[in-house]
């Protein structure tokens, strides 16, 4: 595999794991009924462990030393999820209702938090 086709599926893997983890922890505060906070700190953590792991996958797969994808992982998502998550929490927090929608909610699965 190219390093070109191999750094392009490494970035669509963390932007698919951030957005899963983003996902799942807006759907269990929600469905908890956690506050705000707690929903956002669980999506973020989330988004981190999901990035990360989607991230090292391919580069797994394709052959890299755990260590080496580790740090690769650790140094490109480090810098990028925080940033997907500022714009995607900020943009949540901009639209009226958005944090506080229901599972059962347009609003909840149509907004940004939907597709991180």
């Amino acid at each position: 595999m190219s390093l070109n086709r191999l750094a392009f599926t490494a970035t669509v893997h963390c932007l698919s794991g951030c957005a899963t983890g983003e996902m799942l922890g807006m759907v269990i505060g929600t469905a908890l009924a956690w506050s705000n906070v707690q929903t956002i700190v669980l999506a973020v953590i989330l988004a981190f462990l999901f990035g990360y792991a989607f991230t090292m996958v391919p580069l797994v797969r394709a052959g890299l030393a755990f260590g080496a994808v580790l740090k690769l992982a650790l140094a490109a998502d480090t810098v990028s999820v925080p940033i997907m998550e500022i714009v995607d929490n900020a943009i949540m927090l901009i639209i009226p209702g958005a944090m506080d929608a229901g599972l059962d909610s347009f609003l909840f699965w149509g907004s940004p938090r939907s597709r991180s």
